[in-house]
């Protein structure tokens, strides 16, 4: 990651960012440019530093902004119809934070609408092409992040991860991909999707990189009350794990799983094992039963969190309505994709009265089991391999017909959500066909930089 000095201009980053998102243009990593403003403030860093003035740790690194991050620089979309035309009046704590130090922010990355989808074929703004093959997904729903840092565009981009929105494009695109500890990053100024899930990390080209981009976005925020006490705290070489044994959880590695992408994933194994470290086989029984309690408990928290787009406060307004119900009703038709309607629907079901008992509590209880699952896994081991999603990226229009096929995707994702648990995306090789696979390392809560030093010590001996 270049940082800029007096040898090199922050100038000169963000035009070569710039001029790499026209070249790229194609792959429709981004939903809006942010040049102006870009280079106003890449001059004022340049400025500084001429001066002898101190400049942040990011000084002039120019970045993606996944589009659902609120910033007052251009329309905050989310990629949905019913925020296009969004000016926010804030900016989120972790933007803020990351421009504190100097980055910027180039553009607005595409994503599936309000985060839901794991393609980035829900966009109301179009699709993101995978960076290895124009033909297949990125990934989502932070798919335009994941593919800004590929085509090195960008040295990091921020995403949103509710069920695997970083990690699988992370794998998809051959980058890494962090989601932390639920509450370790403020979700102030981030469009809700699932409040209980929903966290906030990055992609980068590096465990390092990654490492630093999180420690500055990390810790407490008195505008979010999830937020935990700044826990990113040490040189990633003093995040070192001490039992040095990894549980490869076999429940993940049998039928319906790619071959391809269980190579990749023993690959990984044997090149933890070349590092020092003991990799044993686990079972995790409870595991199978993850996505079910996910796709209850996420759609219920979207429910209620679209529940505030009426077309009364702000976005999309249906302009043809005879009542106030009419107004309500034709705003949400007209303002949702088809995905949006789908969460919508199961959430308000699943809610209802007659059904919350039987689903929504239901599957919480069966959260708490999965959570005491993971947890006594991770007295043993100081972090889980598995592989991030069972198939390498598939085509485009694929999956669109078919729910539940898309849904499947999240199945080795969803865990780390449920759980509160930190897991990383880390680059596990290619397809024959050379499509990139990742493999998926998570810890007990606030071992986010353990993880990241398993990784580096991979990087150096790979």
């Amino acid at each position: 990651m270049k940082i800029a000095d007096k040898t090199t201009k922050a100038v000169d980053l963000v035009r070569d960012a710039l001029e790499k998102a026209k070249k790229f243009e194609e792959y429709h990593c981004f939903i809006s440019m942010n040049e102006a403003r870009a280079l106003e403030r890449a001059r004022e860093i340049d400025a500084k530093i001429e001066k002898g003035e101190k400049v942040g740790r990011l000084a002039g690194v120019p970045f993606a902004l996944k589009d659902n991050y609120l910033s007052r620089d251009g329309f905050t979309t989310a990629a949905a119809r019913m925020l296009e035309e969004f000016a926010s009046p804030i900016t989120a704590t972790a933007v803020q934070r990351l421009e504190a130090e100097g980055a910027i922010m180039i553009g607005r990355a595409n994503l599936d609408a309000y985060a839901h989808g794991g393609s980035t074929e829900n966009s109301y703004f179009g699709p993101t092409h995978n960076s290895a093959d124009m033909e297949r997904v990125a990934g989502g729903s932070s798919g335009g992040s994941a593919v800004a840092v590929a085509l090195g565009i960008v040295p990091f981009a921020l995403g949103s991860d509710t069920g695997g929105s970083i990690r699988q494009p992370a794998s998809f695109n051959g980058v890494y991909g962090v989601k932390p500890t639920y509450g370790a990053v403020s979700r102030y100024g981030v469009v809700a999707m699932a409040s209980s899930t929903d966290t906030m990390g990055c992609f980068a080209t590096s465990a390092d990189d990654a490492d630093l981009v999180m420690k500055i976005m990390a810790g407490k925020d008195e505008k979010d009350s999830t937020t935990l006490d700044d826990f990113w705290t040490k040189d990633l070489a003093e995040a070192a794990p001490s039992k040095k044994k990894i549980g490869l959880i076999s429940d993940f590695m049998g039928d319906g799983v790619d071959e391809e992408v269980k190579k990749a994933v023993k690959d990984y194994a044997k090149k933890l094992e070349k590092a020092g470290f003991a990799v044993e086989e686990v079972k995790l029984p409870i595991a199978k039963y993850a996505l079910a309690i996910y796709y209850i408990v996420q759609p219920a928290e979207v429910a209620s969190n679209l529940s505030r787009y009426d077309g009364i406060r702000y976005g999309h307004r249906a302009k043809d309505f005879d009542d106030l119900t009419g107004l309500y009703s034709n705003t949400r038709d007209e303002g949702f994709m088809t995905e949006n309607k789908r969460r919508i629907m199961i959430g308000n079901f699943v809610l209802s009265s007659g059904f919350y008992d039987a689903y929504y509590l239901k599957a919480q209880k069966a959260r708490t089991l999965l959570i005491n699952g993971y947890n006594d896994l991770l007295e043993k081991y100081d972090a889980l391999l598995c592989p991030v999603a069972p198939n390498p990226a598939f085509k485009l229009g694929e999956n669109t017909s078919d729910p539940l096929k898309m849904y499947l995707e999240d199945v080795m994702t969803v865990p780390a959500n449920l759980t509160g648990m930190p897991a990383i995306s880390v680059p596990a090789g290619k397809t024959k066909g050379g499509l990139p696979v990742g493999a998926q390392l998570i810890g007990q809560r606030r071992s986010d930089q353990m993880l990241l030093n398993i990784a580096k010590t991979v990087e150096d001996v790979a």
